[in-house]
């Protein structure tokens, strides 16, 4: 994948978390994010959408979880108007399929991809799983990616799915707002150490991962730099490339 910019640049945002912690909060963040694409979208070369967009997300054959229409809405709007928007999934909205092809237009990934904008080589992903630790999700991420797991969970009716779902999503960080989960871990962050060590045999000039919900911009090598884009729970941070140079940006209205 090529991307050239044109005079303009490409966005990047992730843990949006929306349905946490509950539907008031929600729904007023849905709208911040919302006002926000809407700043961003005469300048948008192409947004990326880089996991955790929703807190739960499970597509059964006919359903899919109500309400996020505006945000939703406004993802139809951007793609009408041609602009290329991209997902990934994370660790909250990992049984994404292909509803969002299919409604919207909207490439889904499941895992980090390698693409060039303006000859400078990127690594996007949400990050859940990456590096030397997370050893406890990474044995749930197993089941939960289950074939047989997804296929008994969409057997639940939808009513009963999506309780336990929420039941359990209310009791990740992001919904307690905690932030001691949240802390820099210096030399012992995990997907720093994971970008070092994609370096030593591929050169990537700008890592981009969420997942760790604070915004990070730290050197890999000389050449290399990566790129946490934190969270809209609390700090509405985002990325943006120009073609030269990638900040890390904080959204206010």
């Amino acid at each position: 994948m090529n991307i050239q910019l044109h005079g303009k640049k490409v966005f990047f945002a992730s843990d949006f978390h929306l349905g946490a912690p509950d539907e008031k909060t929600s729904k007023l963040r849905e709208k911040k994010i919302i006002n926000w694409l809407d700043s961003i979208q005469d300048d948008a070369a192409a947004i990326f959408l880089v996991g955790d967009i929703f807190d739960f997300w499970f597509e059964y054959k006919k359903v899919v979880p109500k309400g996020f229409v505006r945000f939703l809405g406004k993802i139809a709007e951007l793609r009408d108007k041609n602009i290329p928007v991209v997902f990934f999934t994370g660790n909250h909205d990992l049984w994404m399929n292909d509803y969002f092809e299919k409604e919207l237009d909207v490439p889904v990934h499941h895992n980090p991809i390698h693409l060039t904008i303006e000859s400078k080589n990127f690594l996007i992903g949400h990050g859940d799983g990456l590096g030397p630790g997370d050893k406890e999700y990474k044995v749930l991420k197993q089941v939960f990616t289950n074939d047989v797991a997804k296929w008994l969970f969409r057997w639940l009716h939808p009513d009963v799915g999506v309780w336990l779902a929420q039941k359990w999503s209310s009791k990740s960080r992001i919904s307690k707002l905690g932030k001691e989960e949240n802390d820099f871990k210096g030399e012992n962050e995990w997907l720093w150490q994971y970008c070092k060590q994609i370096e030593k045999n591929q050169h990537f000039d700008y890592f981009v991962f969420g997942h760790r919900h604070i915004p990070l911009d730290l050197p890999v090598g000389s050449k290399s730099r990566y790129l946490n884009l934190g969270e809209w729970v609390s700090q509405y941070s985002y990325g943006e490339f120009d073609g030269t140079k990638f900040d890390i940006k904080t959204f206010t209205e």
